[in-house]
Order: structure tokens, then C-alpha cells, then sequence
């Protein structure tokens, strides 16, 4: 104990500590930091406090202690790069990603070719920010959520860190949605209540160990979910009924390809606000350039192969052209239980129960695809204050587990219409995130050499925060502008595709709005504070 206290700073850690109460809760979290600002392991179960005896609790059964804490370099000893590519591999080698390429043929009435020209284009443009991003966490040994720090400052990225935690819990619910229609398409006798809860008690197991253990899963876990998807591939190769569905052309064209590329932007980028949670144990020494090619292999692969793959069974469903009702096998499965009816018209005719098992382990690939979101919202829901600190990781992700069933139970029944508008809702913020986050790096900081990270609890030392937040106002305004929802549309939504509908350029706008103002109020901004 004192030798730990000569050794690293006390007061440094909690520089905002100024009144009794923010002292008070403070005294409950590590407090022994080096120069950098880094945490040693061992601090967190110092003490005799409730957060210190707690996280010895957890130390016994190897449950990850750290939260948003800088890790120090001689923890950082996780030196295995595929894990980075495995990581995202496995999170997107699940049904949810399936699940969206459906949706070009059902929702957005695309053909084809058009649908899968928007899946690769528009994710190879979405992954990008990801995978800058998750270079990051080596050099910096942050998370994601601390690092937005350094382009919104202190106080403004509590507002990010809200709209992180929507987003993982509105993932999750989604995710967990699509795993319990496939085990609802397996037996009808299992409710989706049912199914809802254990994929979440399976999620909940795998993060609440933390980092190291949801690596190992993922190392893994997308193993058996690509043979899966190779075997419905060539079932479905092999039955023939695959379509190629023309392209429309005109305006009603341009509405849904653009509409349809929001959902795949949202889906793709929706993993940049926690990228660098996922490298922070990366020695400092580890290659930016290897971080983020591992990075890209792990988003690019599996995302276009399961779209590619939803969208070329979506096009065997065929619907009456009077009474728009099913026809064929594949429709009417869609209609009675979506994408678990539609996987099931693939799998269950020609396997039999082999068809059935096969589904069971997609419904179960929904836990790689949650781990993420899990394993982030507690850092997300860490940054909001010193309280929310002192609450263990652990914890916060058991809550986040409860809130997100309770979202899914009720939208169970309404998969489409979650699906498809959550996910544009998130590619506008994120749009937002990444047109104030990149113009601070590239034009302000002028690249690594410019951040400090031993400042990351410092707020008088952070970005004000101001120009970020009014940038992120006009980044809303560019969304409002260009969405076509279907409560709304935008004066430029409505001037593309057809009057009813509109297309959807809600996200390039918010990108160009945020991006632009942000170099104005910026440039203003660092003038009068010099920070």
C-alpha cells in the first residue's frame, strides 16, 4: 500500500473532484495513477470501500476490474492480431446481418444487382471509421468513449456516450428479436419470450467475464455459424429457386437504394463509437497499419457475405401481384415467422431435423453479435460521471442485459419496422460522430503526435466542447434535411425517389453539416481557449 502510493499519483485521477460529494465517490474508485494517467490492475481492489470489495469478489472468479481506466503498458499483453479480425468476424457472422440483406427485396423493393452493388459499396465505406478507430486503443490504451474526450471534450461526450448506449441497447434488442424468431421457426411452441431471455442469459454470461473472455468466444464462435451459412448457400444454389431481380429505374429507384443504403451504412459504421474498446490491451507498439487491416478482414467478409446471401434468398419469395399475399413457400414462411420462416424454407424441407439444429445454432450466433454491444454500454454508462464509475462494469452490463429484454419482449412482434428505422437512426448520429471526430484528428490535432493522454480526466486541459456540440446540432438539422422516414420526410428526402416515399440521404447530409460547421466553430473555438 505504500508503496503504491509513492508510486503513482493520487490526486491526478480525479482531477474534477472539487466538492464533497464528487471527493466522496471518488475515494471509492482507483485512484493510483502513473504520470500517463494509467490504472494498474491491482488499485481496484484496494481498499475497504463497497467498489473495492466487490471488485475483489470479482477478481476471484477472474471477472475483467477494469473500466474506462487507461491501461498501463505492462498490461497491455495481448499481442495476437487475428483476435482483432476474429472479434468482428464473429460479431458480424450472425442472422442479424443476414437479416438486413433480406430486407432490400421485402422493404426497399430492390433487384439484384442494385441491392448488391448498394451491400458493397456502402459497407466498404461504413467499416472505414471502425477500423481507423479501433488503431486507437493500441496507442492510446482507451476505450472509445474516453478517446471522444479529445474531439468533444469532457462534458459534451457524456451527451455521445448517451446516444452509445441507445445504440447498443437498441442493437441488442433488435439482435436478440431475430434469434428468437428462428427458434420460434424451429418450434412453434417456443414464445419468443422465451427465446428472448436465454440468448440474453447466454450474452450476459460471456461479457460479464470481460474482455479477455469475449475475444476467446469470438476466436471461435464464427466457426460453426460460416459452415451453417455455406450449407444454406448451397441449398439454396441447389434448389434453384434463386431470382434475378431486375432493377426498377427513375426516381423510385434512386429512393430505395438510397434508403436501403442507410440501413447498410447504419449497420456497418454502427460499431465505430466502441472500435477502440477491443484493442486497448495491444501493446503501444503494435502496427497501426496490421491493427487496422486485421480490423478490416474481420467488418468486410462477413458483412458481405451474409448480406449477399440474405439478398439472394429474399429473391426466391414471390407475392400475388393483385392481392400482394404470399405464393410460394419462402414467402409464406417469411410472413408466418420472418427470417427464421424464410431460413427455414431453405433448410427444413430437404434436412429435416438437421434443418432444425442448424437453425438453433444461428439463432445462437446472436450472442457474438451482442457481446459487443454488452461488453461497451457499461464503458458507455462508466463516462457519464463519478458515480456511474463507481458502479463495476460488471454490473452495468447485467442492467443493460434486463433493459434491452425489456425493449425486445414487447417489439417482438414488429421486427421490420424496428429494424429498419432504428437503423437509421443510427447512421445519422454515427454520421454526425464521424464528420466532428475525423476534422478534429486530421485538421486540428494534424495526427497521433497531437493528443496527450495522460489529460484524459483533465476537462480544463480537454476540448471545450462547445464547437463539437454545435456542430453536433447542425449535423441533426443536415439528418432532418435529407431523412425519409416513415413519420417523416425531409424537404431534401422528398425531392428524391417518388413524393410518397422520398430516399433517404439523411447520413451524407449529417456527415457534410457536422463536418463543415465543426471546422468553423472550431478554428473560433481554439482561438479563445487555446485548447
Amino acid at each position: 500500500m505504500g508503496m503504491m502510493k509513492s508510486e503513482y499519483d493520487v490526486e491526478s485521477y480525479s482531477p474534477t473532484a472539487t466538492d464533497h460529494t464528487e471527493k466522496h465517490i471518488a475515494s471509492a474508485l482507483p485512484v493510483y495513477a502513473d504520470p500517463t494517467g494509467a490504472v494498474p490492475g491491482e488499485s481496484f481492489a484496494i481498499g475497504d470501500s463497497l467498489y473495492a470489495r466487490i471488485q475483489r469478489f470479482a477478481g476471484k472468479y477472474s471477472i475483467e476490474q477494469r473500466g474506462i481506466e487507461r491501461v498501463p503498458e505492462n498490461e497491455r499483453t495481448d499481442t495476437n492480431l487475428v483476435k482483432v479480425g476474429t472479434m468482428w468476424l464473429a460479431a458480424n457472422m450472425v442472422v442479424s446481418s443476414f437479416a438486413l440483406g433480406v430486407l432490400a427485396v421485402p422493404v426497399f423493393q430492390l433487384g439484384f444487382v442494385d441491392g448488391l452493388l448498394t451491400i458493397l459499396f456502402i459497407n466498404l465505406l461504413g467499416i472505414t471509421p471502425v477500423c481507423f478507430f479501433s488503431t486507437f486503443g493500441p496507442v492510446f490504451g482507451l476505450r472509445q468513449m474516453v478517446l471522444s474526450r479529445f474531439f468533444f471534450g469532457f462534458h459534451a461526450t457524456k451527451v455521445i456516450a448517451v446516444f452509445t448506449i441507445l445504440a447498443c441497447v437498441g442493437w441488442s434488442s433488435v439482435n436478440v428479436i431475430v434469434g428468437a424468431q428462428l427458434l420460434h421457426a424451429v418450434n412453434n411452441g417456443i414464445p419468443g419470450v422465451a427465446g428472448i431471455i436465454v440468448i440474453a442469459a447466454c450474452t450476459f454470461v460471456v461479457t460479464m467475464f470481460g474482455y479477455k473472455i469475449v475475444h476467446y468466444y469470438e476466436f471461435y464462435s464464427w466457426i460453426p455459424s460460416f459452415i451453417i451459412f455455406l450449407i444454406v448457400l448451397g441449398q439454396f444454389v441447389h434448389s434453384g429457386a434463386f431470382v434475378n431481380l431486375p432493377m426498377d429505374v427513375g426516381n423510385s429507384e434512386a429512393g430505395s437504394v438510397l434508403s436501403f443504403a442507410a440501413s447498410i451504412f447504419g449497420f456497418a459504421t454502427g460499431w465505430t463509437s466502441c472500435a477502440a474498446d477491443y484493442t486497448v490491451y495491444q501493446p503501444h507498439t503494435v502496427s497501426r497499419v496490421k491493427t487496422f487491416f486485421w480490423t478490416w478482414i474481420g467488418l468486410i467478409f462477413p458483412l458481405l457475405f451474409t448480406e449477399m446471401l440474405g439478398l439472394a434468398v429474399a429473391t426466391a419469395m414471390t407475392f400475388d401481384p393483385e392481392t400482394f399475399e404470399p405464393s410460394n413457400i419462402y414467402s409464406q414462411r417469411y410472413e408466418e415467422s420472418h427470417i427464421g420462416g424464410l431460413l427455414a424454407a431453405v433448410l427444413f424441407p430437404p434436412f429435416g431435423r438437421f434443418g432444425e439444429f442448424c437453425l438453433v445454432v444461428l439463432a445462437l450466433t446472436v450472442i457474438a453479435n451482442n457481446c459487443p454491444n454488452m461488453y461497451s454500454v457499461g464503458l458507455s454508462l462508466q463516462v457519464l460521471g463519478r458515480w456511474t464509475q463507481a458502479v463495476p462494469r460488471f454490473l452495468w452490463t447485467f442492467i443493460g442485459t434486463l433493459v434491452y429484454c425489456a425493449i425486445a419482449i414487447p417489439g417482438y412482434s414488429h421486427f421490420e419496422t424496428v429494424l429498419e428505422n432504428f437503423m437509421l437512426v443510427i447512421a445519422y448520429w454515427l454520421a454526425i460522430y464521424e464528420g466532428i471526430a475525423l476534422p478534429e484528428h486530421f485538421i486540428f490535432k494534424r495526427g497521433i503526435a497531437g493528443y496527450d493522454p495522460a489529460i484524459y480526466t483533465s476537462p480544463h486541459l480537454l476540448p471545450p466542447g462547445i464547437a463539437a456540440i454545435a456542430a453536433f446540432l447542425f449535423g441533426i438539422l443536415g439528418a432532418i434535411m435529407g431523412m425519409a422516414q416513415v413519420w417523416f420526410i425531409g424537404p431534401i428526402g422528398k425531392r428524391i425517389g417518388t413524393p410518397t416515399y422520398g430516399g433517404d440521404v439523411g447520413f451524407p447530409l449529417a456527415f457534410a453539416f457536422a463536418f463543415v460547421s465543426y471546422c468553423g466553430f472550431r478554428t473560433l473555438e481554439k482561438a479563445k481557449f487555446g485548447r
